[in-house]
């Protein structure tokens, strides 16, 4: 392989699944040779999933070119190491390389990844909430709801974007309404500190249900209330208040993508970013529709005096789930050209 086209290795390393790719990275982006999806918790460690994606018939002949491999996790990343929000995983960088032989490892924050992965994509992998007044090179900021709740920042200084990773998502939650303060008064109760992801995430939309249902405020119907013992809660949440056959289902999603927005809104703040907000994450995609019913951009612009700048600021919904693997392969091809 060119020097300028290594063969690297990516991973999207989530609380649900992690995704993996080979791909000889250009300029232009990854071309993907192989790729695969792994159930998370079926897993004792990521050092099982590399095992298990080196075995692939199509990985395993080219396994010994791999000039360098990235993995992107949901967790804070320290020294090389990193400890999972939402799985007992403890990878290091160094014992990853010696395990396997890779040249260069690296192991970065996910929304670090999605962050890096945002030049990657095209006009057709975003869906516009607010078209703003975009301002070239001008900070960016990414906010993404999934397992978790994940943040990075993308400042620009001479040489392109610099990704800084974040743990945002931890912040304490602010209600911005009444039904909100009694919602984390309901969290409190159960978790002592309230952060954002507790509300803003796949398992914060069955905690909203549950308060409402507790405080008084509904009942899930028999359908609902099955779907969410047998499978997957949130999903079932969202489907019904999509189809609006639930009126606890719908009142838990407007509450759920209210506080989103705001949230967003608190990123672009703390950031000025007039780049843009882009809102990734596994659960954006899946509710675009209610995210572009004005809920969202109702909260995300409702700062009092500041309401005018936030309108100035683009939004738009990454609808390309590759985002965060797009972002490790290119920081792979990074640290196999030795560019840091």
């Amino acid at each position: 392989m060119s020097a300028h086209e290594p063969l690297v290795i990516g991973a999207d390393v989530g609380g649900t699944n992690t995704k993996f790719a080979l791909a000889q990275f250009r300029g232009v982006g990854p071309r993907v040779l192989e790729r695969k999806l792994y159930p998370s918790g079926q897993y004792a460690s990521l050092e099982r999933v590399i095992e298990a994606f080196l075995t692939e018939p199509g990985v395993a002949t080219h396994a010994a070119s791999v000039e360098a491999a990235c993995f992107a996790v949901a967790g804070p990343v320290e020294n090389g190491r990193a400890s999972l929000t939402n799985l007992p995983w403890k990878p290091d960088e160094a014992e990853i390389a010696r395990r396997f032989g890779f040249p260069h490892v690296r192991i970065i924050n996910d929304f670090a990844a999605a962050g890096r992965g945002i030049a990657y994509l095209s006009r057709g992998d975003l869906l516009t909430l607010q078209p703003g007044q975009p301002v070239d090179h001008e900070p960016r900021v990414v906010v993404g709801a999934g397992t978790g709740l994940g943040v990075a920042i993308l400042d620009w200084d001479s040489t392109g974007w610099e990704v800084l990773p974040s743990e945002a998502g931890h912040t304490d939650f602010a209600p911005i309404d009444a039904l909100q303060d009694q919602l984390l008064c309901y969290l409190r109760s159960r978790f002592g500190r309230v952060s954002y992801e507790r509300v803003i995430s796949g398992p914060g939309l069955p905690r909203i249900v549950e308060f409402l249902e507790q405080s008084g405020r509904g009942i899930p119907s028999p359908a609902l209330a099955d779907a969410m013992q047998t499978g997957d809660a949130a999903k079932a949440i969202t489907e019904c208040a999509l189809r609006r056959v639930d009126e606890v289902a719908v009142r838990a999603l407007d509450i759920f993508v209210s506080a989103y927005g705001a949230f967003a809104g608190n990123m672009a703040l703390a950031t000025l970013a007039h780049g843009g907000v882009y809102v990734g994450g596994g659960i954006a995609p899946k509710i675009a529709e209610k995210l572009l019913d004005g809920t969202f951009m109702g909260a995300f612009a409702a700062k009092g005096r500041f309401q005018k700048l936030l309108h100035g600021i683009p939004v738009r919904v990454v609808m390309n789930n590759e985002v965060g693997l797009y972002g490790a392969l290119a920081e792979a091809a990074r640290a196999a050209r030795h560019v840091f």
